[in-house]
């Protein structure tokens, strides 16, 4: 897969080297001087130029990229990059970064944006994921407001030990796609048994996270 990255900082660097070690084909774009080291990401393809303008983007052929990464540090640059490759190149998979939780909201589809990932909100989703056995906590959003990856986890004396996937009755707009139990990742089958401590991954909109506890029995 060929995947554009927006921004060679700290984390479009660390990005790229993620994404090539996994066997992708990777391309970074800085308009930044003192930023633009293509010997720290050797095997990244690296462009000088403003990816806020049609023209580099052009130029540097992202048309022919699956994936655009908006990595900047500035929320404004992440919006326009984002809105350009969904509108003007027609990329089929966008992910910005939002720097600044108070912009959450404006990294929707209305501005190209498939999936917004807030460093500060996955950071508190994790604190709150260890400490909240039994409940519901919101690890990301896909095209905000629309679809949420949520995580439960299966206390000791759970009444679901022994169940089956099928018995669990979820309600429509909702689907369990991993469990996750001990250092397994389950994809689960409709036989497959729950167990004490199993996290549980759903892909839900938010309006029906409370029928997700209660057809859990929480």
């Amino acid at each position: 897969m060929r995947v554009a990255i927006a921004g060679a900082g700290a984390v479009g660097r660390s990005i790229a080297a993620e994404l090539i070690d996994g066997g992708h084909q990777v391309m970074l774009i800085e308009r930044e001087s003192h930023q633009f080291e293509p010997e720290t990401v050797e095997q990244a393809d690296w462009v000088l130029g403003d990816a806020c303008e049609v023209s580099t983007l052009e130029e540097s052929g992202i048309q022919l990229c699956e994936v655009v990464i908006a990595a900047t540090g500035d929320d404004k640059v992440n919006l326009v990059v984002s809105l350009l490759a969904k509108t003007e190149f027609a990329v089929r998979r966008v992910v910005a970064r939002v720097n600044n939780p108070a912009n959450e909201w404006l990294f929707t589809d209305a501005w190209g944006v498939d999936v917004a990932v807030s460093t500060p909100r996955m950071l508190a989703a994790m604190v709150e994921e260890a400490v909240s056995v039994g409940d519901l906590v919101r690890l990301m959003t896909f095209r905000q407001g629309q679809a949420n990856l949520v995580e439960l986890t299966l206390p000791q004396e759970t009444p679901l030990e022994g169940k089956a996937v099928s018995e669990i009755n979820l309600p429509r707009d909702a689907a369990l796609v991993t469990i996750l139990r001990g250092d397994r990742v389950i994809v689960p089958q409709p036989d497959d048994p729950l167990e004490p401590g199993d996290e549980l991954l759903f892909v839900a909109s938010a309006d029906i996270e409370p029928d997700i506890k209660s057809a859990l029995g929480y």
